[in-house]
């Protein structure tokens, strides 16, 4: 039994090929999450870059910063959660499930 290095190396280039394109879709993804009852709403892309924030001026009042500041950082982490799960799922489609370092 011979270790076929040719076809190894198509294997890997064609993986290469297919998380190229799995890597843009996931750029062109967006996730949106709010808290607050909507106070807060915050988009991000399935490279966990955050793209938009919306404060409803209308549901905050000048003496809620504090609380202000916390909504935005649970509808940031919810909308990462988001985008990091679907990257996962379709990480996991090329990778057969195997979890592979430094992919997620």
């Amino acid at each position: 039994m011979s270790f076929n290095y040719s076809q190894m190396l198509k294997q890997a280039k064609m993986v290469q090929k297919q998380l190229e394109v799995v890597n843009q879709e996931l750029k062109n993804m967006e996730f949106e999450a709010s808290s607050g009852g909507g106070a807060v709403r915050v988009k991000v892309n399935g490279q966990q870059e955050v793209k938009d924030i919306k404060i409803n001026r209308e549901m905050i009042g000048e003496e809620d910063f504090e609380m202000l500041e916390d909504m935005i950082l649970v509808a940031i982490n919810d909308a990462l959660n988001q985008s990091r799960q679907a990257a996962k799922n379709k990480l996991a489609s090329l990778t057969g499930g195997l979890s592979i370092p430094g992919l997620f």
